[in-house]
């Protein structure tokens, strides 16, 4: 397997302004693991109760996405979650939050997942994310995702973790609080002094913001107009960025930014739908043909 990821399962609840689905797959390395599968092997790890579908399994599966990481724990009930997206399907309310399994999850690589050279540390606690690293056999690229839990609560062991980093993704919202600051450039810069190579801003829809020592830029969202449900987006998008990176078994400067491309592209198309629905109607043709569409709209 080439590439890693440890995160979040979920079964989660969403209310859009049109629609109310219940009980529809989600979590962050669900929505990573799937978009990184368009390019590469992808190993997943996370925990599950015993309320788990199998069929949800056997997709993954299907998809070439290795999931003898998967730990289902027997009595225990998945992570669920329930949101209601406000009219401008940008802001969101959380309205319930049940851990069940994942609260006290630990996980444990397996020989070959301490060998993948691509690591992927999906939101999650800081000091969960160290305990995974520790364990890796000197990846060759690590990123890691944060959210404002972990920046106000383990503000240390994000430190800590933000030292042994390649890269770090995170929300613009997160980036202004991990560095208290509106400016987003300064924020950039900020962080890249904490320890990653390079950082990405998640603007949602209004794209990313990418920093290195080297170079700043932005790339725009790919304008779709079918918004449906921006669940797992940001999470989709990092599944494409490293995805893109693992197949192409470098991450020098050019093929980082095409990799940003291709995770705004794989994000475009997550919101088009609920879940994986849109992402599984597509193939890499289809993906491809929306990078060129992309590139094209990005040529001067």
């Amino acid at each position: 397997m080439s590439l890693l990821v440890v995160g979040s399962i979920a079964l989660d609840d969403i209310e859009t302004p049109t629609t109310t689905r219940t009980n529809v797959l989600g979590g962050s390395s669900v929505f990573f693991s799937y978009a990184a599968s368009f390019f590469t092997d992808v190993q997943l790890v996370g925990v599950v109760g015993e309320d788990w579908p199998q069929e949800h399994t056997e997709m993954l599966e299907a998809r070439g996405i290795d999931t003898s990481g998967l730990d289902i724990q027997e009595g225990g009930k998945t992570f669920r979650w329930r949101g209601k997206y406000r009219t401008n399907m940008n802001d969101r309310d959380t309205l319930e939050v049940h851990l069940n399994v994942l609260e006290k999850f630990s996980p444990q690589l397996s020989e070959q997942a301490k060998r993948t050279p691509y690591l992927f540390l999906a939101n999650g606690s800081p000091q969960t994310q160290l305990d995974v690293l520790s364990q890796a056999g000197g990846p060759e690229l690590v990123v890691a995702d944060t959210m404002d839990l972990w920046i106000e609560t383990q503000r240390d062991e994000l430190n800590t973790l933000m030292k042994k980093l390649d890269g770090l993704v995170l929300n613009d919202s997160e980036a202004k609080l991990l560095c208290d600051t509106e400016n987003l450039v300064e924020a950039g810069q900020q962080i890249l002094k904490m320890g990653p190579k390079f950082v990405v801003l998640k603007k949602g829809e209004h794209g990313a913001m990418f920093f290195s020592e080297h170079e700043v830029y932005v790339l725009p969202a790919f304008p779709t107009p079918d918004v449906n449900d921006p669940t797992g987006a940001g999470d989709s998008f990092a599944g494409g960025m490293m995805g893109y990176l693992a197949e192409q078994k470098n991450y020098e400067p050019v093929t980082l930014k095409k990799a940003l491309a291709y995770g705004t592209v794989l994000a475009s198309y997550t919101v088009e739908d609920f879940s994986l629905d849109q992402l599984k109607k597509i193939n890499r043709n289809e993906l491809d043909s929306r990078f060129k569409a992309y590139q094209q709209m990005l040529t001067f």
